[in-house]
């Protein structure tokens, strides 16, 4: 069995990032704590290593491969157990990130796992983001929380001028993409590595 460090290295490798052992660290942290956080607090149906890398940490990385290389500030939200925002940011230290999450045990994990990790410029918002006040970023992204119409709404409001909404879909994307017009958005389909399955990456420009 591949051990956990490979599994992360080729996986990151194989979707073009370059990293440094520091960054490999901060991914192994994240996994230990998210295990034991959610033995109490149920956060992620997820539990296995090769499951977290795969499904959580590297699918999280995808939505920094369609990312204009001049974004500097993200919201994550909906983030949960912190995706893909805390991957994006540990891949790009530079970001200024926002996590969004209005339920409490999430956003209390949220706040741990930043600490614990010194990520800074990093900032939790444990409210709904049609709640949030004064928010303005390049970029804001979901993984498969809201329909693109409903993200759209809610979300559009903190983007800056030309800013881009990022959202990770799965099969019923085609009867959502009826619903905005073929100039708001480009999908790019990415390759989850080591599964043979393929992400719809839609990115809109309300």
């Amino acid at each position: 069995m591949q051990k956990t460090d490979e599994l992360l290295r080729k996986g990151i490798a194989e979707l073009g990032f370059q990293y440094t052992e520091k960054q490999i660290n901060l991914f192994l942290t994240y996994l230990e704590e998210l295990k034991k956080w959610n033995k109490a607090y149920n956060l992620t149906a997820i539990k296995t290593d090769k499951e977290i890398i795969i499904k959580h940490f590297l699918d999280s990385l995808l939505f920094s491969k369609v990312m204009p290389p001049d974004t500097q500030s993200v919201a994550d939200i909906g983030s949960g157990a912190g995706f893909p925002g805390i991957p994006i940011k540990i891949i790009n230290p530079g970001l200024k990130m926002f996590l969004v999450e209005p339920v409490q045990k999430k956003a209390l994990f949220l706040r741990h796992i930043c600490t614990k990790l010194n990520l800074e410029d990093t900032e939790v918002i444990d409210k709904r983001i049609e709640d949030t006040k004064g928010l303005k970023v390049d970029a804001a992204v979901t993984r498969a929380l809201f329909s693109i119409k409903d993200f759209i709404d809610k979300a559009g409001i903190i983007l800056k001028k030309n800013g881009i909404l990022v959202l990770s879909k799965g099969p019923k994307l085609d009867e959502e993409l009826k619903k905005i017009r073929p100039e708001q958005f480009v999908l790019k389909d990415l390759q989850l590595p080591y599964l043979n399955i393929t992400r719809h990456l839609v990115i809109v420009r309300p």
